[in-house]
């Protein structure tokens, strides 16, 4: 098994924090805090796709 899928590897902590944003995001009710937390996991999907490769970076849907 590669170091990216060993629980708490760089990669899959930016993954989860990633993943923390985009859901708090899809409760804010102001627009402009939604924009500023998708805006912050976008960053880090790119920064981690950057460093790992586009397998990295698995974005689902919101």
């Amino acid at each position: 098994m590669s170091d990216e899928k060993q629980p708490g590897t760089p990669d899959r902590r930016m993954r989860e924090e990633a993943e923390e944003l985009e859901l708090a995001a899809q409760h804010a009710s102001d627009p402009d805090e939604r924009r500023r937390l998708t805006d912050e996991a976008l960053r880090i999907r790119k920064r981690i796709e950057r460093e790992s490769g586009p397998e990295g970076a698995t974005m689902d849907p919101m």
